[in-house]
């Protein structure tokens, strides 16, 4: 059976990235980061999820990127809520170099453990405008992989999966519940409540609700009125 390393934020994209990729029958390394955000929610249900798929192994790792700041999950800056649609503009949610370091730990990660694949749940449809949930940047990264990895010049290419790149949210959502995924398990608020309820007001509780909405569904990770 082959490896994967699947980035796991406890999210629903990258939790429907590792029923995925349990699916296709990868034995599945869940890769987590304690990286300054402004929560420990999502690192909370990122354990459930990995004790649910009953990962190989989950690691969490710490990449303290508060100390750069510059974004309003690892900076004291207001996260944008109640929006209704999405300007151009990059919003300030967006953390730079997140999904480069990220990845790049994943790369190593996988080259230890010997997996020529990696799973990130990066989508270019439903999100809020991040440079590095492209296309673009996948296949960039993946051509550093292929050039910059002693796997890599010795022709065992690592190769990053992003399954949901050209999916809506509402058909991430179908595709996790075909899967049997519990989305309750799940958090994707950027800024939830003390209690960790989420916001239901930042750009990701907003297009999750609509997603779940839009199958005619209320999205059971939250518990008041959608």
């Amino acid at each position: 059976m082959k490896k994967a390393v699947v980035l796991l934020s406890g999210g629903l994209d990258s939790t429907t990235v590792l029923g995925i990729a349990h699916a296709q029958g990868y034995i599945c390394y869940g890769l987590s980061f304690r990286y300054g955000q402004r929560h420990v929610v999502e690192l909370e249900a990122a354990q459930r999820v990995a004790e649910s798929f009953e990962v190989q192994d989950h690691l969490i790792l710490d990449v303290d990127l508060r100390r750069l700041g510059g974004s309003s999950l690892t900076d004291n800056i207001q996260v944008p809520k109640d929006r209704d649609h999405f300007p151009d503009e990059i919003p300030n949610t967006y953390v730079p170099g997140r999904n480069i370091i990220f990845l790049s730990l994943a790369l190593a990660w996988a080259e230890t453990l010997g997996a020529q694949d990696i799973f990130i749940g990066a989508n270019a449809v439903d999100f809020s405008g991040y440079p590095d949930c492209r296309p673009e940047f996948i296949s960039a990264f993946q051509h550093m992989a292929r050039v910059g990895t002693k796997a890599g010049v010795q022709g065992n290419v690592p190769y990053v999966h992003a399954p949901l790149m050209d999916l809506s949210k509402s058909q991430i959502i179908k595709k996790g519940l075909e899967l049997g995924i519990d989305y309750r398990l799940t958090h994707s608020c950027y800024d939830p409540e003390p209690n960790g309820s989420p916001c239901c007001r930042c750009d990701s509780c907003i297009l999750r609700i609509k997603g779940f909405r839009k199958l005619g569904m209320k999205d059971p990770g939250v518990t008041n009125n959608q």
